[in-house]
């Protein structure tokens, strides 16, 4: 196991390390294979009317003048070690990880980025929370009654949840719960501030996402639980006279975890990168809306470091659940 885990954390550096080269080079070198010089570049991140002197410090500082390989180890040294920028006659320095500092406001990305975190990782957590829970229990009940009311009524109302966009519920929920019945609060405090209000202003965005995440969960559930109800060693599980309730939870439950184990780490990872669409309608101040404004301003520096976050998360997390599945099920142990 500790070599498996070895070799996991290898391949996660050698993935991160390719989505720095495929960032690095979507803002960095196409623009400079469809033709654009290196003042046009430095201009796009300066504003209108810039000087020849802005220009040239742009140059200097993002080392657009040098080797394409030059430019990936600086950038990469810099998330690694930390960088130092001109800022006029002055110097300043970037401690590690550096994303640089945003053109339009001239704050460093990454304490942007930590500030704006709590708020991202409190939506994920939460609807995470319901969206589970409620998913794998409607799933499992429509399993072990399939054909009953209540499967056909939970099915139908997964579809229509994985059918409704989540700009429409979330807006809808907004108006009537927050707007209109004055239910729910609209301003985010944090949880150490004020956990009550902390959990009031965030109930409906995780509502919003847990409508259309549970919808998936429910029906990934009912399939898995259906496919293991019928093997054999559910069938000897119950002729040894094991409890239906423990054939349901320990045998077929824990066998159809696999798939749901797989999409949850998934789904958990790209949240935690920023859920833009949540963020931007209840006006959260996340990782989301920060990479919203970053491309409505073409800020590059945000929008890398937005993307490099989400892709650690997305890969850490994809090793968690390598690690959670000889947990969920012995025979991935064995094999």
């Amino acid at each position: 196991m500790i070599s498996y885990i070895i070799r996991r954390l290898i391949a996660a550096v050698i993935l991160l390390l390719v989505v720095t080269a495929v960032t690095f080079g979507i803002f960095f070198i196409l623009p400079k294979l469809a033709g654009q010089t290196a003042d046009q570049l430095a201009q796009q991140y300066i504003g209108k009317n810039p000087t020849p002197e802005d220009i040239e410090a742009v140059k200097r500082n993002l080392g657009l003048d040098d080797p394409v390989y030059v430019q990936y180890w600086d950038f990469v040294r810099g998330i690694v070690t930390g960088a130092t920028y001109e800022r006029g006659p002055a110097t300043v320095r970037c401690d590690m990880p550096c994303f640089g500092y945003s053109f339009k406001t001239n704050l460093e990305v990454w304490p942007e980025l930590v500030d704006r975190l709590p708020v991202t990782i409190s939506l994920a957590i939460g609807a995470a929370v319901l969206w589970l829970v409620s998913g794998i229990v409607v799933g499992v009940i429509s399993a072990l009654k399939p054909g009953s009311f209540f499967d056909r009524a939970a099915m139908g109302g997964a579809l229509a949840g994985v059918s409704l966009p989540i700009f429409f519920t979330a807006q809808l929920f907004l108006l009537l719960f927050s707007y209109k019945l004055e239910i729910f609060g609209r301003t985010y405090v944090p949880f150490t501030e004020n956990p009550s209000q902390w959990a009031n202003t965030l109930f409906l965005p995780w509502c919003s996402l847990a409508l259309l995440y549970a919808a998936i969960y429910a029906r990934l559930t009912r399939s898995g639980m259906l496919e293991a109800m019928s093997e054999d060693f559910i069938r000897t599980a119950r002729a040894k006279g094991m409890r239906e309730r423990r054939v349901v939870a320990k045998h077929g439950l824990r066998a159809a975890l696999t798939p749901i184990v797989t999409v949850f780490g998934m789904d958990i990872g790209l949240l935690l990168g920023g859920a833009v669409i949540t963020e931007s309608v209840y006006s959260l101040h996340g990782i989301g809306e920060y990479a919203v404004q970053s491309i409505v301003a073409n800020d590059l520096p945000p929008i890398l470091g937005v993307t490099l976050l989400a892709a650690f998360f997305v890969v850490f997390l994809n090793l968690v659940v390598d690690l959670l599945y000889a947990v969920v099920d012995p025979r991935v142990r064995v094999s």
